[in-house]
């Protein structure tokens, strides 16, 4: 995955950009498509089950309150660095109304997705895979 990326960057002729300094909501961006891969990865590994069974065991990991949960249980897990990258994306202004999720639970959760999108844009994967780890085994 990290070649790809790699060559994504290079084929842009773009340099990659320090991820601390990226906005949260477009580290929740790239966070959101990090797990939901991780997740369906997960899910498909464990199931030869039909599409539709596998999207309905994916949202109960991948909506905004399972997200929140998670970011609750393992917070105290978490470095100081990766709790600030949380808040930060808990505070963003996304300018967005959730239709399905508890306002609060929206921000938690894209927090949590924003902590997903930091860690894989650092190329920290061994973290990034402890705390996916956390995510399905708290939640």
């Amino acid at each position: 995955m990290e070649d790809l990326f790699i060559k994504v960057l290079e084929e842009f002729n773009t340099e990659k950009r320090d991820p601390s300094q990226i906005n949260p909501l477009v580290l929740a961006y790239i966070g959101d498509a990090v797990y939901e891969l991780y997740i369906r990865t997960l899910l498909v590994s464990k199931s030869n089950a039909h599409v539709h069974r596998l999207h309905m065991d994916s949202v109960k990991f991948v909506k905004a309150k399972a997200q929140s949960d998670i970011i609750h249980k393992i917070m105290d897990k978490l470095t100081e660095d990766e709790q600030n990258i949380v808040r930060r994306g808990r505070n963003a202004k996304s300018g967005t109304i959730p239709k399905n999720a508890d306002v609060t639970e929206y921000k938690y959760a894209t927090g949590f997705e924003s902590l997903i999108g930091y860690l894989y844009l650092m190329d920290d994967h061994s973290r990034l895979v402890d705390i996916l780890k956390m995510a399905v085994t708290e939640s």
